[in-house]
């Protein structure tokens, strides 16, 4: 079995992947949902072409991308971003256009520009549902990060593909453990995160 020292450095290693691809995947997928509810035209084809991306098995995409990108923690986080992609556009696009059209309307008689609307009225109406897909992707990461252990990134997957090389059911539950208690305390702390910056009277 792995000790603990080991475990404590791929744990860090597998939260580094993961956060860099979360962070990427929230910068990018956060504006993408605003800009295809406000050009409708656009969300079909935008969220297809996502869903097929999520729908390519993680081993075939690390496989496709090892040519162009090589082995190592590049093309591990590339592929985190990737996967991590279609539950924040999906939610930030069904979240903003759920929001309340008449509190929008309330915002623009008050004089608001666009810009302001956006920021403190329909984000923060949003902000459940675009939580809720960050969170998604954020667990999602935490269990396909596992793969990197594959394209030599290492992560926690290295506990568990040495210890199914091995038969070692001791060495793979190193990795299994960690991982399940990592994605747990991921989704608690974006839970508690979510609550902080939700305005209070629009907390559940």
């Amino acid at each position: 079995m792995a000790s603990i020292h080991d475990i404590l450095v791929e744990v860090a290693r597998h939260l580094q992947l993961t956060g860099i691809a979360l962070a990427l995947a929230t910068m990018t997928g956060i504006p993408l949902g605003i800009l295809i509810t406000r050009e409708r035209w656009l969300a079909a084809p935008v969220l297809a072409v996502i869903s097929v991306i999520y729908t390519i098995p993680s081993v075939a995409l690390l496989g496709f991308m090892i040519p162009l990108l090589g082995i190592g923690p590049k093309v591990a986080i590339v592929a985190l971003f990737l996967y991590a992609l279609l539950p924040i556009v999906r939610n930030a696009y069904t979240g903003i256009s759920q929001s309340d059209p008449s509190a929008s309307e309330a915002a623009r008689g008050m004089g608001m520009s666009e810009t302001q609307v956006l920021a403190r009225v329909v984000l923060p109406q949003a902000l459940p549902v675009l939580m809720a897909g960050v969170r998604t992707s954020a667990v999602l990461g935490v269990s396909v990060a596992t793969l990197a252990a594959l394209v030599g990134a290492r992560g926690l997957g290295k506990f568990v593909f040495e210890g199914i090389d091995m038969t070692n059911t001791r060495m793979i539950l190193s990795g299994a453990i960690p991982i399940a208690v990592l994605a747990l305390l991921v989704d608690t702390g974006l839970g508690l995160l979510e609550r902080w910056i939700t305005p209070r009277g629009l907390r559940r």
